[in-house]
């Protein structure tokens, strides 16, 4: 049996987490947990306050941990712009003898901030309109991948599927 890997994300608001997640699902076949999605699935209008995110999280990362020890691969879709939280699925992934992952995606902020905030067409099938607090907020907090972390880092401001996958060894 193959080791899972899991595939974790940092990057702004609008900058080509999705695109690059559903690339390495497709490309992998490993699962794909989108938390927006889910977070629509579970809550229906959701209020993006810290309970109904406490709720989200401990949900995924359950979900998390029995993909992986199913062997099972997983992207998991969401901003892990802090440390703590991607030393904690590290954590989880190691438990289950499987390989993580970080993915930065590196666009300039002004990019993002047009896709996440001015942008109000469909982004990914939902129309995901962001303030431009909460945009500044995520972005005043994005804690950069460490020297220790195997990252593997994509522009996302011209994303190419082509040098992705070849960035991504897939």
């Amino acid at each position: 049996m193959n080791q899972p890997k899991l595939y974790l994300f940092v990057g702004y608001p609008g900058s080509g987490k999705t695109t690059v997640a559903k690339l390495i699902a497709d490309k992998t076949g490993a699962v794909h947990l989108w938390a927006d999605h889910e977070r629509l699935q579970m809550f229906g209008s959701p209020k993006h306050t810290h309970e109904e995110s406490r709720q989200l999280y401990d949900h995924l990362n359950q979900v998390t941990d029995g993909l992986l020890a199913a062997g099972k691969s997983v992207v998991f879709d969401t901003n892990f712009n802090f440390y703590k939280d991607r030393e904690h699925l590290r954590q989880i992934a190691a438990r289950r003898g499987g390989e993580t992952v970080v993915v930065w995606i590196t666009t300039p902020k002004d990019i993002a901030k047009k896709r996440a905030v001015e942008d109000r067409n469909l982004r990914n099938g939902y129309e995901f309109p962001m303030p431009d607090e909460s945009f500044e907020r995520i972005v005043n907090n994005l804690e950069p991948p460490r020297e220790d972390e195997k990252i593997i880092k994509i522009d996302g401001a011209k994303l190419d599927e082509t040098q992705a996958i070849e960035q991504l060894s897939l």
